[in-house]
């Protein structure tokens, strides 16, 4: 099938040029900034505020906060959409998303109230430890900050212990994954905004996708690295769409509670590794139990192209990803081990895709978080990468052979 039937995004504008007028950054992170303050003023009428710094991100807007010297975090969402989004005009020009923001914060089911009620669900639950919810007013949730190295942080400094790293984090899951925890969680409160599958679909499909594809990079890209991540993503998406239809298990089978938005940033351990690692930033849905695997993987791989520690260092990070794996199908039979395998790279490919692309898509405007600028410097080389991967699994190769050249490909990126 043509392009135009796979590739498309509900995320930025359909024209060549974005449709004047598009939403201003300045004003849009004036008035989230003042609707943090006003928050912060309702909730805590008598206390010493101190708004913080900007904290680069390009979902939703974010800042430190310090009440009465308690250092908090400030998170503000516009209309359950991304800030790339929004500013590329998405949801229209500014007046437009400040009227439908004010409703939209309003009513039931916004992306902050939703997030609060997953926190508080998995303290209650014992689940996981989790950061505490310090209040929730005019759609800007306030989480207490939580201080020790991430497992980020630990991946790059300790690689050799990738593997007890990754399992340990993954095992904190086990309670989740159970299957009667899926009954937990009502529909109302799902952020299904943050699953891989469905942010890949939401952004490719429809007629709008090639002029997505084409617009890549533009503010961000060098002109002959832009032509050929342009080339190559072209390609992979199309090959990611037909994968899902044969790598991917139906949408309503074998789905348990996923954490699904398990980053390396996203666990953080105040007392070392000694201790119960804190995670923060859920996004539960239900979903195969791939889902966090995948996520965790593939945001593994972007944090060692980022940072590229080197040939040693990437080999190790990645001998412990490779047995994180073995340790969860080691104990399938083969065929199911095969398909596993094959289900974890179509999810780990398609999260690469998404989050890199929504990198590439970012205005200039918009401030990216340092890893984001760096793996926008290595678009080309983690495009190849993809392209190869896609291009086995499309021509049916061995799962486990698609598998050990991924765990190459991602140790050369880390060199």
């Amino acid at each position: 099938m043509p392009l135009e039937a796979y590739v498309s995004t509900t995320a930025v504008s359909t024209s060549p040029e974005p449709v004047p007028p598009v939403p201003d950054a300045g004003e849009v992170f004036a008035f989230a900034t003042r609707e943090i303050a006003a928050a912060a003023a309702d909730l805590w009428p008598r206390a010493d505020v101190d708004l913080g710094d900007h904290v680069p991100s390009v979902t939703g807007y974010v800042r430190r906060i310090r009440v009465d010297g308690r250092t908090l975090y400030a998170k503000y969402a516009f209309l359950g959409v991304s800030l790339v989004s929004l500013l590329r005009g998405a949801c229209g020009p500014w007046p437009d998303v400040r009227e439908a923001q004010q409703a939209y914060v309003q009513r039931a089911g916004a992306l902050m109230d939703r997030e609060a009620a997953q926190l508080r669900l998995l303290a209650q639950q014992g689940s996981l430890r989790v950061c505490s919810v310090a209040g929730l007013a005019r759609g800007v949730l306030f989480t207490e900050s939580v201080t020790g190295p991430t497992l980020a942080d630990l991946l790059l400094q300790r690689p050799h212990d990738a593997a007890e790293l990754l399992g340990g984090t993954f095992g904190e899951l086990r309670r989740l994954h159970h299957p009667s925890a899926a009954r937990l969680l009502g529909p109302a409160r799902v952020i299904g905004e943050r699953s891989i599958r469905g942010t890949f679909q939401r952004k490719f499909n429809g007629l709008s996708g090639p002029t997505y594809v084409e617009r890549l990079g533009a503010a961000r890209c060098a002109a002959g690295d832009r032509d050929l991540v342009v080339g190559l993503l072209r390609d992979v998406v199309v090959r990611l769409h037909r994968l899902q239809t044969t790598g991917l298990p139906q949408q309503a089978s074998r789905r348990v509670l996923a954490y699904g938005d398990l980053k390396p940033e996203h666990v953080v351990f105040p007392e070392g590794t000694s201790g119960q690692p804190v995670f923060i930033d859920p996004g539960l849905l239900l979903a195969p139990p791939a889902v966090d695997a995948a996520k965790l993987i593939s945001r593994t791989v972007l944090l060692l192209a980022a940072a590229r520690p080197g040939g040693e260092t990437g080999q190790q990070a990645m001998d412990g990803v490779s047995a994180f794996a073995a340790a969860r199908t080691d104990v399938l039979p083969a065929r199911v081990r095969r398909a596993w395998l094959r289900e974890l790279l179509v999810l780990w490919l398609m999260d690469s895709v998404n989050i890199l692309t929504t990198y590439l898509s970012a205005p200039g405007a918009l401030p990216l978080p340092d890893r984001g600028n760096a793996l926008v410097g290595r678009a080309v080389d983690l495009c190849e990468m993809a392209d190869q991967l896609s291009s086995e699994l499309a021509a049916g190769a061995d799962a486990r052979a698609v598998w050990d050249s991924a765990l190459g490909r991602a140790q050369a990126v880390a060199a």
